[in-house]
């Protein structure tokens, strides 16, 4: 942005139903953005609406981000090419995943309430970016206050590992019907479809939009097995994405397809997880997952909730949240494989966390999971960062 306070580009006003002309708002850049992405602060007043004309406005505060698009991404929705550029791709991901998320256990993140793409030519005068032929992105989300009680975590039931553990014990939905893949081709909200006629409602592993972890593509393609899933949506899926990018190296694919076709099958293959010993158990049920939470993507804070009539974050609820996510329906302890690679969460965290959501079946394999879910997230890490 050109400017460190200001007003807001009018697209982001008219999705928010606020003033074009931008009276009674402020916007203002905000530190610490992404590579791809500026963000910013909006705060808007809310005008007294009692009878009476005594009530007592107050304000709205929107977390904003602002991004340059770049050429249209090539991942593969359902047998078709996503049209959106790839920024437009990510805010799409991140939208969907917070909502999920949120919908889910309600004030462990900050639910995304618009985004889109900048329409009006006057938008660029308040981006550091130029005009060109190409668009800008954007999406709002509710605002994070964050640093309530400095980053010691919260207690009881708002610690990460109650939270978490709630958001892990929530099966979850149906998949989008075919009709409703049909509708949002027209539009740029495509969506993944089911596996089959997904007529029977099962839960699916998978996601409805395509994700990112950074800037790594995760098509997220529902599947009925979760084997399938992770070795095909996750680590087959990095691999191709490191080898178009980079170049082919075999030893590192023997690797990634003895991995796929020997070991997820063992560990994790249908009849198994989920079964102990004596087969006794059920198949393990897909949940939301964060997909990226590592500690860098928790921290302590409240979340302003929009819209109230007033200041919409003084009485909510100091807690652990969680941001930035990158989601799929996936089995649970996949997000402990990337909690794990990073770091960063105590002993206390996860006894407190299997309290609520006891290990899987087998329980003897449960570290060899662990392991095998982190190597796709040190497969991503090597790619980003290598």
């Amino acid at each position: 942005m050109s400017r460190s306070t200001g007003q807001a580009p009018k697209s982001i006003l008219r999705a928010l139903s606020l003033p074009l002309d931008g009276s009674g708002t402020s916007f203002k850049s905000l530190h610490g953005g992404s590579g791809f992405a500026q963000t910013g602060h909006l705060t808007a007043s809310v005008p007294c609406t009692s009878k009476d004309g005594n009530g007592v406005g107050g304000e709205r505060h929107y977390f904003v981000k602002i991004s340059s698009s770049t050429p249209a991404s090539d991942i593969d929705l359902d047998g078709d090419v996503d049209p959106l550029p790839e920024e437009a791709a990510m805010f799409r991901g991140e939208f969907t995943s917070l909502n999920a998320i949120a919908e889910a256990v309600q004030d462990i993140c900050p639910r995304a309430i618009a985004w889109g793409s900048f329409k009006d030519g006057d938008d660029h005068e308040e981006l550091s970016t130029p005009q060109t032929d190409a668009s800008s992105w954007f999406l709002v989300t509710e605002f994070l206050q964050l640093g309530g009680i400095g980053r010691r975590s919260a207690l009881g039931s708002s610690s990460l590992a109650v939270r978490l553990g709630k958001l892990h014990s929530i099966p979850a939905p149906s998949p989008p019907t075919r009709e409703e893949v049909q509708q949002a081709a027209k539009t740029d909200f495509r969506l993944n479809g089911p596996e089959g006629d997904g007529e029977d409602k099962t839960p699916q592993f998978g996601f409805p939009v395509p994700t990112f972890c950074g800037n790594v593509k995760q098509a997220n393609q529902f599947r009925r097995s979760w084997a399938d899933f992770y070795a095909n949506q996750r680590l087959r899926t990095v691999l191709a994405e490191a080898e178009k990018r980079n170049h082919q190296d075999k030893a590192l694919r023997n690797l990634v397809e003895r991995a796929a076709d020997e070991v997820v099958p063992r560990l994790l293959g249908d009849g198994h997880l989920g079964f102990d010993k004596k087969g006794k158990g059920t198949p393990v049920v897909p949940v939301i997952v964060h997909g990226d939470l590592w500690s860098g993507n928790t921290d302590v804070g409240k979340i302003c909730r929009a819209p109230q009539e007033q200041d919409s974050c003084q009485d909510e609820e100091v807690g652990d949240v969680v941001y930035d996510p990158s989601s799929c329906y996936a089995h649970s302890e996949f997000e402990l494989g990337i909690m794990q690679m990073f770091g960063g969460f105590s002993g206390q965290f996860y006894k407190d966390y299997h309290h609520i959501v006891p290990k899987t079946e087998p329980v003897e394999e449960y570290q060899d999971r662990i392991d095998l879910y982190e190597l796709s997230v040190m497969r991503t890490a090597l790619f980003l960062y290598s």
